[in-house]
């Protein structure tokens, strides 16, 4: 682990010469990479120089105990060491988080899907629920979030809501919330004061560049035709709205939310992208089985992770069984509790396979 860490350092300073290099600098791709490289290397090498520096000082304590006389002065110092100590352990496991097979998607923005499943209009209500939490958490975080596509329900919220979140590692954050999301409620409509159960399925897509995905456009047809809903003016009395098959997949994308029919289609080709990455991503994980990320970080889309019960207040996230009696809060985009918990299984999953 050392001998690695050593190595990583000096990649580290070769890496901080050569990204202020004009003619590096003047390759924008390369350039970025490497600067990708740096930033990824940044925490590994500065929690690694923490703890050289501690090592040094547990050292000069244990020798300065050897050869000091005066019982006080001595008890200080094994305080210190005691604290140097406790430190090392923890700096160490941080180490070693770092130093965990990385998810290459991390530092990639999101496209989200949402789609209303079992319960009807409820369904489709708390699909706009979920579509604010997130729009809110996007807020809290500073990142940027753009609608790519709406079928919004008669009743409000949307039979499916498509949008993306632009920001430093959205994906590192948002990649366990895939899945089947359940809400426990009394309908507005349910004049008997039955709590109904209904469901909401999100998946959440790394956007791909194209250097991810190479899509040929003689597999691609493209359909265009008049929006619906609740569109205004314009959106719905042209034919703006784009459908977008991928025939070797077979996936169809469509957007209408833009007057433009060109930026739909841009749109639409940034869903198909990212499907077609994922797939692949599926792909490659099925043939390295015995390297699979654990169970919470899959991003199964169809297994129950979390419940919304209103009657209670309370939000269960069933992976790590934490329960949290603060309802409003989390639906407000206040995710970090849960988000940081899910990371922290994560982790600690992979240190007992990699650790």
């Amino acid at each position: 682990m050392f001998e690695k860490l050593t190595d990583l350092e000096k990649k580290y300073e070769i890496l901080s010469e050569k990204i202020s290099e004009p003619e590096i600098i003047a390759d924008t791709n390369h350039w970025r990479d490497l600067m990708r490289e740096h930033s990824h290397l940044s925490p590994i090498i500065e929690k690694y120089r923490q703890y050289c520096e501690l090592i040094k000082q547990i050292a000069d304590n244990k020798e300065l105990l050897n050869i000091e006389k005066d019982e006080e002065f001595r008890q200080l110092i094994k305080e210190d060491l005691k604290i140097g100590q406790e430190q090392e352990g923890i700096l160490m496991r941080d180490l070693k988080i770092l130093l965990l097979p990385i998810d290459e998607n991390d530092h990639k923005n999101v496209i989200v899907e949402i789609r209303g499943g079992a319960g009807g209009d409820e369904a489709a209500l708390f699909a706009g629920n979920l579509f604010r939490m997130y729009s809110r958490y996007a807020e809290r975080m500073r990142f940027k979030t753009e609608v790519m596509n709406t079928n919004e329900s008669d009743m409000g919220g949307f039979k499916e809501v498509v949008f993306m979140i632009q920001g430093k590692g959205a994906y590192s954050r948002l990649k366990y919330e895939s899945g089947v999301h359940r809400v426990q409620r009394i309908p507005t409509t349910e004049s008997s004061g039955r709590i109904h159960t209904s469901t909401v399925t999100v998946a959440v897509l790394p956007e791909a560049e194209d250097v991810d995905v190479e899509l040929n456009m003689g597999d691609i047809r493209i359909d265009v035709f008049r929006s619906g809903g609740n569109g205004g003016q314009s959106v719905n009395t042209t034919d703006s709205a784009v459908r977008v098959t991928h025939g070797p997949s077979g996936i169809v994308v469509s957007c209408q939310d833009e007057k433009s029919q060109l930026k739909n289609k841009d749109k639409a080709l940034k869903i198909l992208r990212a499907k077609l990455y994922e797939l692949e991503q599926e792909k490659q994980q099925k043939e390295l089985s015995d390297q699979r990320k654990s169970q919470v970080g899959t991003g199964d889309r169809s297994e129950r992770i979390r419940t919304y019960n209103f009657p209670q207040g309370r939000v269960t996230d069933h992976r790590v069984n934490l329960t949290l009696h603060r309802l409003d809060s989390v639906l407000d985009g206040n995710l970090d509790d849960i988000m940081d918990t899910l990371i922290t299984m994560d982790q600690t999953e992979k240190l007992a396979v990699f650790g």
